[in-house]
């Protein structure tokens, strides 16, 4: 009976440790707005300005220094593009330069004065692009757009000079090599699809940790101790008690905050759906769980509030790069590599964009999500360590403050 009744006091201690992280939630406003508003509004916010994916009519200024019939054409040809919108023609480059430089314009096409003679001579014509690189979706349509209407022509010069006289001729000898440009696993070709998925993954992760962070940081500073265990407090006492009713109530709070990250924001926007909600429960469960611990783990480092901020915003960027999505993973320094193995987004993101967004199964990414049990499970028990040194720590603390009130009593009675 001794056992089942340690049990149930363990139990109990859990609901109870769960309840009070959970009150904790809903008062505190810094882990509300992380916990609930971040994760709601910050994919609907990010998604929605990349929602169209592509951008079109980028206002262009055009240097034609050559000014004849091929000149125009090319011209025409690119102003004709859905992407490309001629709005100024500059005397020179230098006032073509002064239009970007006040944001009037995008990028710039520079045609030379031996254009359209280099062409008639059988030499090479050169048009030089030059674009504003603060916004790649901007880059990629002028230099795109520029490209794709130079190899029309060069097709079409091509054609007029081979002297053949059928058009199958004159196609097989301008285009020897057909293709078909397919793009798969982004059919939109835009950013959305094919980085914010792995942000998604990131958010979660990141607010977790920030959310948890925050509320150990209160509680450092309400107990105004390093220890994060309540002095004098039997019902956390047991580490294990403390971690798995923090863990309960968080796994509650992004059951739902996940549901909506990794299923909700990708269909309102429509991005590439290609999982079945059973491979997604099937990834996102170890991801979760190892994030929570994670996030505990590393709240026992945090001292303040405010410092759990300061971490995990300065290592965002680099996180999002680590995970091979929007970066290339064999670019990536083998050291960095191991550093990223620390971080459950890693491997979070790598599984779920290759079945959400690639088609993969289970199998495909079964070394991923290994790794991410294995995470969950590392974590858990340095969580379940680091609350054993709290629960010391207070204990010392508790012993430490009795004998002084001791100490002050015996003071008080030799005086009187």
């Amino acid at each position: 009976m001794s056992i089942f009744r340690k049990i149930y006091e363990d139990l109990q201690h859990v609901c109870y440790i769960w309840r009070r992280e959970m009150q904790q939630v809903v008062k505190d406003e810094g882990i509300f707005i992380f916990f609930i508003v971040v994760p709601i509004a910050y994919p609907l916010l990010y998604s929605w300005i990349y929602n169209n994916e592509t951008v079109h009519e980028v206002p262009v200024c055009v240097v034609d220094m050559s000014n004849t019939g091929l000149s125009r054409e090319f011209v025409q040809k690119c102003d004709a593009s859905p992407d490309i919108r001629v709005a100024y023609y500059a005397q020179d480059l230098d006032e073509g330069k002064s239009l970007v430089s006040r944001q009037l314009v995008k990028g710039i096409y520079f045609i030379p004065p031996d254009f359209e003679s280099n062409l008639l001579r059988m030499k090479q014509g050169v048009v030089s692009v030059y674009c504003d690189m603060s916004l790649m979706l901007t880059y990629k349509a002028i230099y795109q757009t520029s490209m794709f209407v130079s190899m029309e022509m060069g097709k079409q010069i091509q054609t007029k000079l081979s002297g053949l006289y059928t058009s199958r001729e004159e196609a097989i000898s301008s285009k020897p090599l057909d293709y078909e440009d397919v793009p798969i696993f982004n059919p939109k070709g835009g950013y959305g699809s094919f980085v914010l998925p792995a942000v998604l993954i990131l958010i979660l992760q990141q607010t977790l940790v920030l959310g948890i962070g925050l509320s150990a940081g209160t509680a450092r500073e309400e107990n105004a101790l390093s220890a994060l265990i309540p002095v004098g407090d039997k019902r956390y006492e047991s580490s294990f008690a403390v971690v798995l009713g923090k863990a309960l109530c968080y796994f509650m709070i992004y059951a739902v905050m996940g549901a909506w990250l990794v299923a909700g924001v990708p269909r309102l926007f429509h991005f590439p759906q290609l999982a079945t909600w059973q491979s997604l429960l099937t990834i996102m469960l170890p991801y979760v769980l190892a994030c929570i611990f994670f996030g505990i783990v590393v709240s026992c480092l945090v001292k303040y509030r405010e410092n759990v901020m300061l971490i995990m915003v300065f290592v965002s960027i680099p996180l999002l790069f680590m995970t091979g999505i929007s970066w290339p993973q064999s670019n990536i320094p083998g050291w960095l590599q191991g550093v990223s193995w620390l971080f459950p987004s890693t491997f979070g993101a790598r599984a779920y964009v290759r079945v959400n967004s690639m088609g993969a199964t289970i199998h495909d990414v079964l070394t991923e999500y290994r790794i991410l049990w294995i995470q969950a499970g590392a974590y858990f028990l340095l969580a379940l360590v680091v609350y054993r040194i709290q629960i010391l720590r207070a204990r010392h603390y508790a012993k430490e403050r009795l004998l002084l009130l001791k100490r002050k009593r015996e003071a008080l009675k030799e005086e009187s």
